[in-house]
């Protein structure tokens, strides 16, 4: 397991649109059945204030930081709300820089090999393949073998519980996901529904 997952499983639960009122009871939902990494995207209502009030329930039990992270000045904002991850739809060096310099983990996304050589050179933590849907497994696995070795991949978009051994089969060690696991509105007692069953295909693909 890569170390900047911290020894949790790397799925990474995206709630998207969680308010804060909402943020500790799905918080809990999550941790409590297997998921330690927690992304709040900053186009959610008052997202840091949810990633605020998680960081100040969160240490010792999970990560939680910022996703949809596009400028340097977001990436402040995040440290200064208690996030300890940064995660991006897109690859910006300076946020990768502002990230690393902060003393957080930079989850940029990519598409492509110069995407994806850019994001190293600048300190990428792992590369974001995003939409992981559009490129495929197959295109993941091609791209994989011109990187370097060691290099941690994430799969975000179209991954749920019934295709994720394939992503795993084609070299992703990580996954983000959204809403297979989060959709505003939904309960608690949802979440924890659907985080049982991600983590139990998790963990069957990798026996």
């Amino acid at each position: 397991m890569p170390a900047i997952f911290a020894g949790h499983r790397p799925l990474i639960a995206i709630l998207r649109g969680i308010r804060p009122d909402e943020a500790e009871a799905v918080f809990e939902a999550l941790v409590a059945n297997g998921i330690g990494l927690v992304e709040v995207p900053l186009n959610s209502p008052d997202p840091f204030a949810s990633i605020a009030k998680l960081a100040a329930i969160s240490r010792g039990r999970a990560q939680v930081g910022a996703g949809t992270v596009l400028t340097v000045e977001d990436v402040a904002k995040t440290k200064s709300a208690g996030g300890e991850l940064v995660v991006s739809p897109n690859f910006d060096a300076s946020v990768i820089r502002a990230t690393k310099v902060a003393g957080m983990v930079s989850y940029p996304g990519v598409f492509t090999p110069t995407e994806a050589f850019g994001a190293l050179a600048a300190g990428a933590d792992a590369l974001k393949f995003f939409p992981a849907e559009v490129l495929g497994a197959a295109g993941v696995k091609a791209m994989s073998a011109v990187l370097p070795k060691g290099t941690v991949l994430l799969a975000v978009g179209g991954v749920d519980a019934s295709n994720i051994g394939v992503w795993l089969k084609a070299g992703i060690a990580g996954f983000g996901i959204g809403s297979s696991l989060f959709k505003p509105g939904m309960s608690a007692a949802e979440v924890g529904e659907k985080v049982r069953a991600m983590v139990a295909a998790y963990d069957a693909a990798m026996r």
